[in-house]
């Protein structure tokens, strides 16, 4: 009954918020506001390239092309949704990026494609104008982007769980509210849940004080994937578009009729092979994320910055921390910062912080950071999961580039609205904003682009268009995959949502396995879906490096290091063959990927759990020694000793040990908490309250000690 007069009550609670989401409403402007629904603009027509130009066709056309109207500097998605917004517009367009598409803070996102629920709060509680734009805005592009790329992108509920039962009113006016400026683009009405359904649809949640919770629904994409998408449909309508080319400085020219000095086109340098071209433009783009300011002084030294760097970290979990089909909003954390913890490709993410930070081109996750969130997701979920800092399978840190006044220190309250810049030279600068209105963004910057250089275009038509692969998706195309290629069920739903009708191109790759089932397609690690094939296909995709195939053609890299580092060898052998590559370069991209897995991916986080008071003091026989008995219990050389390990050495000497009992010591001798006992930790047994000491009559002569017995003591 109570329950029942909270939502009732909702009813007279709402009303103001209402009224507020109404009057703010008509204060937008009538384009915004007049949005309803998804509409695809005229055809495009410019013909789209069957065959993808190879990065060498394209560095010859930056090359030969005399001048360009429009010079895009930035891979990211903004940079390559201005590049596909020009030459959809008809416009001679080229695009360099100094790393590969989507290397920096486009793919290393929340994952999230959401219109703010915070911000919605902001511009309600606040009565601000702009906050509401961009929710409004960003709702809108939320739904564009649901259709143009249906393969790499899928609503998503998330849950909201109520600890108080007077915040349960409150929550369900601002997500109704939500709602309500969606508009007909709502992906699904939000609902309220009694404690027991909300247990049941999340059953690690925390029980205790919980009153119920409130689902809402955004949407959720792979977005080094999607970065790409974008760039590979540019490509595809003629942008002259090339990864590893970096701006050296920018080109200039005098205008006859005003006399100003202007910006014309840029120096570019290809990374990998040192040449050095000019690419001249009527307009240059600076669409560089974090470094746009980097670039704004090329233009002039004496600019004054307009990007305040944010740094946010994301980590990434076991896939059972979470539903299939279900995230987790901690709208206020113990230091006022959102936290979401999602599903994600069969993982679970966790992020993010929002904190100031220097611009880098490596930025690697803290160990701060990383145990803040897991702190963070202690405080909701049940004290029956255990969550360990071992089961941080990966980590990284993305920059955002907030626009700000470079006075300000507290960037959790800058706004994310984009900023569109013209220089006194015509350099035009799109900053800030966030990934879900990287097309609005694109459409500003070219409107702003073609008025400030008179440059003969059409207006946008990227509204409606699809991307790479999303044209003849269907959700059931990963069935024929499978029937006709062979393909194992699952890898054939991976190839589906990862290139959409492309994914017929990757399987026709696809190597016979000799076996009966899978008929093709060889998997690079067992427990990932990722096949050979993939590398092949991701060269044709500009793939350049094996960092590039590890995090942004696949995503091994984010979802689990060890996984990746594993694949990383045969990874090489296959570019190396279809690049032929020299021994030394297969050398140095195992040694620059590991170094990347290491720093940037958390893998030196994950490495350092074992503590200094852990430190092995051994003799090298008795190293030796251990070491030949570890393998002994690690049967299968995988690297590690699992209590099934333990068990079945314990079965074939007749020992009988509880499983709990077992689990304790494991998890006592498991300094990283990952479920796993390795090399090193078995080493340092000794060290700890904690001693296995095996006694064995006859039974296994292979284990050095005449008798074998499970026990433990205090050292």
């Amino acid at each position: 009954m109570a329950f029942r007069n909270v939502v009732k009550g909702t009813v007279f609670l709402g009303g103001g918020a209402v009224a507020a989401v109404f009057g703010l409403s008509h204060l937008t402007d009538k384009r915004k506001a007049s949005i309803t629904s998804v509409e695809a603009a005229e055809p495009i027509k410019s013909s789209i390239q069957n065959e993808l130009p190879p990065r060498e066709a394209q560095l010859l056309t930056l090359q030969k092309t005399k001048e360009f109207d429009v010079l895009v500097i930035g891979g990211g998605a903004t940079g390559c949704g201005c590049a596909l917004d020009a030459v959809s517009r008809g416009l001679k367009t080229a695009l360099v990026e100094k790393d590969d598409f989507s290397s920096g803070t486009s793919s290393r996102s929340t994952k999230l494609i959401h219109g703010g629920v915070r911000y919605l709060q902001k511009a309600i509680m606040n009565l601000d104008i702009e906050q509401y734009k961009l929710v409004k805005e960003a709702l809108h592009e939320r739904a564009n982007l649901l259709e143009i790329a249906p393969h790499l992108s899928a609503p998503l509920p998330i849950m909201l769980p109520v600890y108080k039962w007077w915040q349960l009113p409150y929550y369900w006016i601002g997500i109704k509210a939500y709602d309500l400026v969606a508009g007909s683009q709502c992906l699904r009405s939000s609902y309220i849940l009694s404690k027991s359904k909300a247990l049941g649809l999340f059953p690690m949640l925390r029980k205790d004080k919980l009153v119920g919770a409130i689902v809402y629904y955004d949407g959720q994409h792979n977005d080094a994937r999607m970065n790409l998408a974008i760039a590979l449909t540019a490509a595809r309508y003629g942008a002259a578009t090339a990864n590893y080319t970096e701006v050296v400085r920018l080109l200039r020219k005098i205008d006859p009729e005003s006399g100003k000095e202007l910006v014309c086109g840029a120096r570019c340098r290809d990374i990998l092979t040192g040449q050095e071209f000019d690419v001249r433009a009527k307009c240059v783009i600076n669409a560089t994320g974090p470094f746009t300011d980097s670039v704004r002084k090329m233009d002039d030294q004496e600019v004054k910055n307009i990007c305040q760097p944010s740094a946010g970290v994301h980590i990434v979990m076991p896939g059972y921390y979470s539903p299939d089909n279900m995230g987790l909003l901690d709208p206020a954390t113990s230091d006022g910062r959102v936290i979401f913890f999602l599903p994600w490709e069969k993982m679970t993410i966790a992020g993010t912080t929002d904190t100031p930070t220097e611009v880098t081109h490596h930025p690697i996750p803290t160990d701060e950071d990383i145990n803040f969130i897991l702190t963070e997701v202690r405080n909701y979920l049940s004290s029956d999961v255990e969550v360990r800092r071992g089961d941080v399978l990966a980590a990284w840190s993305g920059i955002r580039p907030l626009v700000t006044n470079p006075n300000s220190k507290d960037t959790q309250s800058i706004s994310r609205n984009h900023v569109v810049d013209v220089s006194e030279s015509g350099l035009v600068t799109i900053a800030g904003g966030k990934w879900t209105t990287y097309r609005s963004m694109a459409e500003d910057t070219l409107d702003a682009a073609v008025k400030a250089h008179n440059l003969k275009a059409g207006p946008c038509r990227t509204v409606g268009l699809f991307l790479e692969g999303g044209q003849d998706w269907s959700p059931t195309l990963y069935i024929r995959l499978v029937q006709d290629y062979g393909l194992e069920s699952e890898v054939a739903q991976h190839l589906a949502a990862t290139y959409g009708d492309q994914a017929f191109e990757v399987a026709k790759l696809a190597k016979v396995t000799g076996k009966r089932w899978p008929i093709v397609g060889k998997r690079l690690v067992s427990e990932f879906p990722y096949i050979e094939a993939e590398v092949k296909y991701a060269l044709r995709e500009y793939a350049c490096t094996a960092v590039d195939v590890i995090s942004r053609r696949t995503r091994l890299a984010f979802l689990n290091v060890q996984a990746a580092e594993e694949a990383l060898p045969r990874i090489v052998d296959i570019m190396a063959k279809e690049l032929n590559w020299k021994e030394q370069r297969k050398k140095e991209e195992l040694e620059t990927a590991k170094k990347f897995l290491y720093y940037e991916m958390g893998y030196k986080s994950r490495s350092e759990q074992l503590t200094d008071r852990s430190e092995i003091n051994l003799s090298p026989s008795d190293v030796d020694r251990y070491t030949k008995r570890f393998h002994k219990f690690d049967k299968d050389k995988k690297g590690f000793i699992t209590i099934l390990d333990v068990q079945h050495v314990l079965e074939n000497i007749n020992v009988h040990m509880d499983a709990n009992n077992l689990h304790e010591i494991l998890n006592e001798v498991d300094l990283n908490k990952n479920g796993q006992v390795e090399l090193n930790e078995f080493l340092q047994l000794r060290y700890f309250r904690v001693v296995i000491k095996w006694h064995v009559k006859e039974v296994d002569n292979a284990m050095d000690d005449p008798l074998w017995e499970l026990t433990t003591c205090r050292l």
